[in-house]
């Protein structure tokens, strides 16, 4: 194996691992879907249980595509969409710091899936085996196209900032809205 599919191989899996982990939580961790959802609705995602939903199977499925090298600009631009609906309505307003829930992390995230989608997912990988292969500038094309195409049009027509309602609404205007990640039974209103 060359050092570049290596570094390919070690990149898809930890990335796609974390995000599969990440999915998973927001449909089985904490709050489960139902916490999940009532923290996108908090944020003006609209329905939630629906967007709790799709996240959590993008996440996992995509993620494990990534992980595998499969269709790897496709599933890289499918967890591109979720990092930049999260960055859009969580974190572009606290800065830039992840401890000050800033968008560090989708940056980061967003980049690497960017750059996976240029490079392609190397030997060692299922689109190697299939033949599936894009150039640069087509996995590039493609990661894109698919996030940012597809978070535009879900944020435009899902996301309604500012109109939270109920406990969630209240907490998110008074400053103390907590993650998914956070929520878990007990504390659900």
């Amino acid at each position: 194996m060359h050092a570049m599919d290596a570094a390919s191989l070690m990149i898809r899996l930890i990335v796609g691992i974390t995000l599969v982990l990440h999915g998973w939580n927001h449909a089985f961790g904490g709050g489960k879907i139902p916490g999940t959802a009532r923290w996108f609705e908090s944020l003006g995602l609209r329905p939630g249980r629906l967007h709790a939903w799709l996240s959590a199977a993008t996440e996992i499925g995509c993620g494990l595509a990534l992980a595998a090298g499969f269709l790897t600009p496709l599933a890289a631009g499918g967890l591109l969409g979720t990092m930049v609906v999260a960055g859009v309505i969580e974190h572009r307003t606290h800065g830039f710091f992840i401890f000050r829930n800033g968008y560090e992390y989708v940056l980061m995230i967003s980049v690497i899936l960017c750059a996976t989608a240029v490079t392609g997912a190397g030997q060692a990988s299922l689109d190697h085996v299939i033949g599936f292969r894009l150039s640069a500038v087509a996995g590039l094309a493609a990661c894109v196209g698919i996030g940012v195409g597809g978070a535009a049009l879900l944020l435009l027509s899902c996301w309604r900032p500012g109109r939270a309602e109920g406990p969630a609404g209240d907490a998110v205007a008074a400053g103390t809205a907590r993650s998914a990640d956070e929520t878990t039974p007990a504390a659900a209103p």
